[in-house]
């Protein structure tokens, strides 16, 4: 089937990143269509941010915010003093939607290739359908729908298992919010070593609690039958088993996103390698940038016509200063690989123990190279002496692209 409406970009995707992108760029006068394998629904996914870090659009889309977060690398609390919110996808939907208006047309299909066309390009469906546009953002996620994101040495995943559920004793601070619980006395030391997991844990009112056993990185990653198998060895060792289930989820993406270089398509979200390389985070920067991604491709089409509005978007996105980060924010990502699983603990009490400013700054999407090139290496300071072998290993030895990157940051 074939569509005779030519929009000015078409979005492939319908999650969060891409959603937000298209109502920028509606809102920005342009035609969009959304292709996406179903209908506008709640993001099925539990998204949770720093709230400073949060635009305006999404702090009217929470549906809890703590003051309580706390992160466990011993027996005693560490208080992060940084409030934490969880997005309620429903609301953020609609807001999204309403941001975009009457000039975002959303499809339901799967788009199996693009094909250049003149100046602009045709779309193909899996069932036969081609959409002609003028420009096409690939916001599929992780995987891809027209780009493929290149992950160093192979993917790195971050893996999570979860409940929603109710208890009859708390298995989380009533009020608060775990960040990170990486205590695990019922396990061997062995297994420990051998692949390290935490616990995220959110207090959703009465007795109703989000957990969640999380590898933070891992090549490859664990799978979910472990990582459930984890999370109710976690629970029956506290003494607090859920009473009853109210869902459960999955959560499993590379962590180790490459800066993109730019190409003939423009990539958005996760497909763009916007993944934070230690925390995992993606959301929020996707909705902040949203607006000047779209203010570049419109101003640009207006004056250039698609090729200069697809390269506008990946400058915006994608700065020379912005790759220098990413390549130095992926030490990190093969320092944590390198790092024996009983010492993730000690690693992240030390950087937990350092100028909250610093911390924020290290895992925050847009600080510049030499400040994280200068956090890594207060970090190696104050790092116990089993912690640092690995961290110089990582920064010097073993990747010697990374160790020119985190060089030529410091200057």
């Amino acid at each position: 089937m074939h569509s005779d409406t030519r929009t000015d970009v078409l979005v492939v995707g319908g999650g969060p990143a891409g959603l937000a992108l298209a109502a920028e760029l509606a809102a920005c006068g342009l035609s969009v269509r959304l292709v996406a394998p179903h209908p506008p629904r709640p993001f099925p996914a539990t998204y949770g941010a720093w709230l400073g870090e949060l635009p305006p659009l999404a702090l009217t889309c929470l549906t809890e915010v703590w003051s309580d977060v706390r992160v466990y690398t011993g027996e005693q609390p560490t208080p992060l003093l940084r409030p934490y919110a969880l997005l309620d996808n429903a609301r953020l939907l609609g807001a999204l939607l309403a941001r975009a208006g009457r000039a975002l047309r959303w499809t339901v299909g799967t788009v199996r290739g693009a094909q250049r066309e003149g100046e602009g390009w045709t779309v193909h469906g899996a069932g036969g359908q081609t959409w002609p546009t003028r420009l096409v953002v690939d916001a599929g996620g992780h995987g891809g729908g027209l780009i493929r994101p290149q992950h160093p040495g192979g993917a790195a995943l971050q893996t999570a298992y979860g409940l929603v559920a109710h208890f009859e004793q708390p298995p989380a601070p009533p009020g608060g919010m775990v960040w990170m619980d990486y205590r695990a006395p019922h396990l061997p030391p062995a297994e420990v070593q051998a692949a390290p997991t935490f616990l995220y844990a959110m207090h959703l009112g009465g007795t109703r609690y989000l957990v969640e056993e999380t590898s933070l990185i891992a090549r490859p990653g664990l799978t979910r039958a472990r990582l459930r198998e984890r999370l109710h060895a976690r629970l029956a060792a506290q003494g607090t088993l859920p009473r009853e289930t109210e869902a459960e989820e999955w959560v499993a993406f590379p962590m180790n996103a490459a800066a993109p270089a730019p190409g003939p398509l423009l990539a958005y979200g996760s497909a763009a390698g916007l993944v934070h390389p230690v925390s995992g985070f993606q959301l929020a920067d996707a909705l902040c940038r949203a607006p000047g991604v779209a203010q570049a491709v419109a101003a640009a089409l207006a004056a250039g016509g698609p090729q200069a509005a697809t390269q506008a978007g990946w400058a915006a996105l994608w700065s020379p200063e912005r790759r220098a980060a990413r390549e130095v924010a992926l030490i990190g990502v093969d320092a944590l690989l390198a790092l024996p699983g009983e010492q993730l603990p000690a690693f992240f009490a030390a950087f937990f123990a350092l100028p909250a400013a610093q911390w924020h700054a290290f895992l925050a999407p847009g600080t510049d190279a030499g400040t994280l090139a200068r956090t890594m290496l207060r970090l190696f300071a104050h790092a116990p002496n089993p912690v640092r072998l690995p961290l110089a290993q990582a920064a010097l030895g073993q990747v010697p692209a990374s160790g020119r990157a985190l060089r030529a940051a410091l200057g």
